[in-house]
């Protein structure tokens, strides 16, 4: 199982990027042109998402800075370890959905601490590619059509992260 893994997550770019190629090839699509139009779209919504970064970032180290996010993984210990997530995954659980660079951080320093072989290294690693930055994905992309009210978009993003970190820790026991 292990070795069939390997060898589509070694393939799986590779793969997607030579379908993308030959589909514009295929539909006759001047395949510079429509990567510079996008590359020009994609620096016009940089700017125009910015505010949105920037107020992202400010709450993210506040969270840091005030002991909340101290406080909030205290708090949750204890109900992650009776659902049986290891407490040792519970920071990157955490930080997650706020901050991509920051759950970089937790990731590296876990797998720094148990090893990458480990069942906390791999719950961490598989956690880490299963879960999404949810304050951040909002940010930019709400920000780049102008929502401003997300509705139930929160609340549907926080309860998929629980279930990627659900699935994270169901999977690595199957797998390994």
């Amino acid at each position: 199982m292990t070795a069939i893994l390997t060898i589509i997550s070694l393939a799986a770019i590779p793969i997607m990027i030579t379908i993308i190629l030959l589909h514009g090839l295929i539909k006759g699509v001047n395949l510079y042109d429509a990567f510079a139009e996008g590359a020009g779209d994609g620096f016009k919504t940089a700017i125009r998402i910015m505010p949105y970064l920037i107020a992202i970032f400010i709450a993210i180290g506040l969270m840091r800075k005030s002991g909340a996010m101290d406080f909030l993984i205290s708090f949750m210990t204890m109900p992650m370890t009776l659902i049986g997530i290891p407490a040792e995954v519970l920071p990157l659980a955490v930080i997650r959905p706020i901050s991509g660079s920051g759950a970089l951080a937790v990731l590296k320093d876990i797998i720094t601490h148990y090893g990458p072989d480990s069942f906390v290294g791999r719950v961490a690693s598989t956690m880490m590619g299963s879960a999404e930055t949810i304050f951040y994905t909002m940010a930019v992309y709400f920000g780049a059509i102008g929502v401003k009210y997300s509705r139930h978009t929160v609340l549907a993003a926080l309860l998929s992260h629980f279930a990627a970190i659900i699935a994270s820790v169901v999977i690595c026991r199957m797998i390994f």
